[in-house]
């Protein structure tokens, strides 16, 4: 029997989340310069606007928050 990996997530605000298979798309990957996982990229209009590299719930909420305004 081969192992399951589950990726388990939560809405944290009325942000989408995009999951991007790096393995499959490691040309995205490169181009917004992941190179752990779990990376985070806040993208507005198509440019980056902050990154967050590791699981820190509550370093996310605080990026999503500040950045906020600029989505509405």
């Amino acid at each position: 029997m081969e192992p399951v990996l589950t990726d388990f997530a939560a809405k944290y605000t009325d942000v989408e989340f995009v999951k991007i298979d790096v393995d499959e798309l490691d040309d995205v990957a490169q181009e917004y310069g992941v190179q752990s996982m779990p990376t985070f990229v806040l993208i507005r209009k198509g440019k980056v606007v902050d990154k967050i590299v590791g699981a820190d719930k509550d370093g996310l909420k605080k990026k999503i928050e500040k950045h906020k305004a600029m989505f509405i």
